[in-house]
This record gives C-alpha cells, sequence and structure tokens, in this order.
C-alpha cells in the first residue's frame, strides 16, 4: 500500500458536511490513516468568496497516483462540485499533495502539488499529521521550508473521533 497525503477543502454549501461525504466515499477506496484538524481559512487565489474549511488526511491506497486522481475527481462530482472559475467556490476540492517521495510532473497531476510550499492552509495542516516529511523534489525537511510561510489559519473541527467510529475504511 501507498502513503499519500491528500488534502480537502470546502467553501460552497454546508462546507462541514461536504467534506465528510468525500471523506467517506474516500475511505472506500484506501485506509483514512490520519485527518489533520479542520481549519478555516481565507480564499487562496480569488479573495472575493466565502472563507474555506480545509485540512489534510494521511491516506494508504493500492491505487496508482493517476488512478487515485481519477477516483478525488468522481468523488468531487458525487459530493455535488460544479465546475465554476480557477479557484473559485466549491462544494468539496481535493488534491494529491504527496505521494510516497514520488515526483510526478505531467500537464494534469503535479506531486507534489505544485503549490505545496506556498499554502497554509495545506502546509500547516500536512506538518500537523507529519512534522518530519521530506519534500520529494530537494529531500529537504518540509517544516524547514515552512519557516517563511505565515499560519493564518483558525481551528474549526476536529472530524477524527467520526472518522474512527462511523467510516467504513475498507481497502480496495
Amino acid at each position: 500500500m501507498a502513503i499519500c497525503y491528500i488534502s480537502f477543502g470546502s467553501n460552497f454549501g454546508d462546507r462541514l458536511e461536504n467534506i465528510l461525504k468525500a471523506l467517506n466515499l474516500l475511505a472506500q477506496v484506501g485506509k483514512l490513516e490520519a485527518i489533520s484538524t479542520v481549519y478555516e481559512s481565507s480564499p487562496w487565489g480569488v479573495p472575493d468568496q466565502p472563507n474555506f474549511l480545509n485540512g489534510v488526511l494521511k491516506f494508504s491506497t493500492h491505487l496508482t497516483p493517476i488512478a487515485l486522481l481519477k477516483v478525488l475527481k468522481y468523488i468531487e462530482r458525487c459530493v455535488g462540485r460544479v465546475e465554476r472559475y480557477r479557484w473559485g467556490p466549491r462544494e468539496i476540492d481535493l488534491d494529491i499533495l504527496l505521494y510516497e517521495q514520488q515526483v510526478i510532473m505531467l500537464s494534469f497531476l503535479r506531486i507534489p502539488h505544485k503549490h505545496l510550499l506556498e499554502r497554509d492552509f495545506v502546509l500547516f495542516p500536512l506538518l500537523e499529521l507529519d512534522e518530519n516529511l521530506l519534500y520529494p523534489i530537494t529531500k529537504e525537511p518540509i517544516k524547514l521550508l515552512a519557516k517563511d510561510v505565515k499560519n493564518q489559519l483558525k481551528p474549526y473541527a476536529c472530524i477524527t473521533s467520526y472518522f474512527l467510529h462511523t467510516a467504513p475504511n475498507s481497502q480496495v
């Protein structure tokens, strides 16, 4: 099983419910190993929209990175994501941040995620799950690369216990 880190976010509709639905669906194709705190954050890229709820999960799966991407896009559609415009409001957003120590540079998939080191709403929840992670491109500790990023996150919820007691955590 491969270990990967996936970010999740929502700022449209019932934000927390959208996240819970997405993670329940994701738990059917792998194992939710750990889930960060859910944080409220300001929008990134397009500021004139509602705040997001964001977090990161550690996930183990037999899926390849491309197959996992397809599953994430399918889950986004199942939760009701409507494509509006780049970095606009969304019901759910799921992104692969890291997949083992692989580096993938395709037009439709970049691992590590190309904005990983810029966004507090993925960087700090990721480090919450494992402060010893290395950035696959440079092999440097991510916590050192994060030292200049300002953390403006507001803790919102802890959903770990919900998934420990209710999610199927089945593996494909």
